[in-house]
């Protein structure tokens, strides 16, 4: 083998290692620096809302904010329940930073539909109902229906014609 082609011999293996390595970062990621899925936020009941619209908006109201049901919980339990953050990130089943997130997010969405007048509705997101809830078609009332009951209907109005509001 002549100097010549252990030159070309060595530049290829370079250009191989090369490739090499490029092929296994890309592997790397697109496997390793992927997202964990998200874990399902604890929900004890859905909101007794389907949205808020602003009210005499001067130059029309523009768009929407989803507010997920785990925000909505959220907020529920820092600002209405005044439970610090550890005892409601528990209480969802997350960790505290996690709960800081989720609240974070939803104090910014309601801000940012009140300073901009945009609509907000409660949409279900990342969230799983302690218990099995439903919704009425006819009186539009949230419900849920104990175990030893099995006669399913609203208990408001009586109607048959429910669904099951639960992911």
């Amino acid at each position: 083998m002549n100097h010549h082609m252990r030159i070309i011999l060595s530049v290829n293996h370079a250009n191989s290692l090369t490739l090499l390595r490029l092929f296994s970062l890309s592997l790397y990621y697109r496997y390793k620096a992927m997202p964990r899925q998200k874990k399902l936020r604890k929900i004890f009941a859905p909101p007794d809302f389907k949205g808020y619209k602003p009210y005499g908006c001067a130059k029309g109201c523009k768009g929407s904010v989803e507010l997920f049901y785990e925000e909505y919980e959220a907020i529920k339990q820092a600002d209405y329940y005044l439970s610090n953050h550890k005892e409601s990130a528990v209480i969802m089943g997350v960790s505290r930073a996690t709960f800081a997130r989720i609240y974070e997010s939803a104090r910014r969405k309601i801000a940012r539909a009140m300073v901009e007048a945009k609509e907000i509705k409660a949409v279900y997101g990342n969230a799983y109902l302690d218990k099995n809830w439903f919704l009425c078609n006819e009186c539009f009332a949230r419900f849920n229906i104990p175990e030893p009951i099995i006669d399913y209907n609203c208990p408001v109005c009586k109607s048959i014609n429910i669904n099951s509001i639960n992911g």
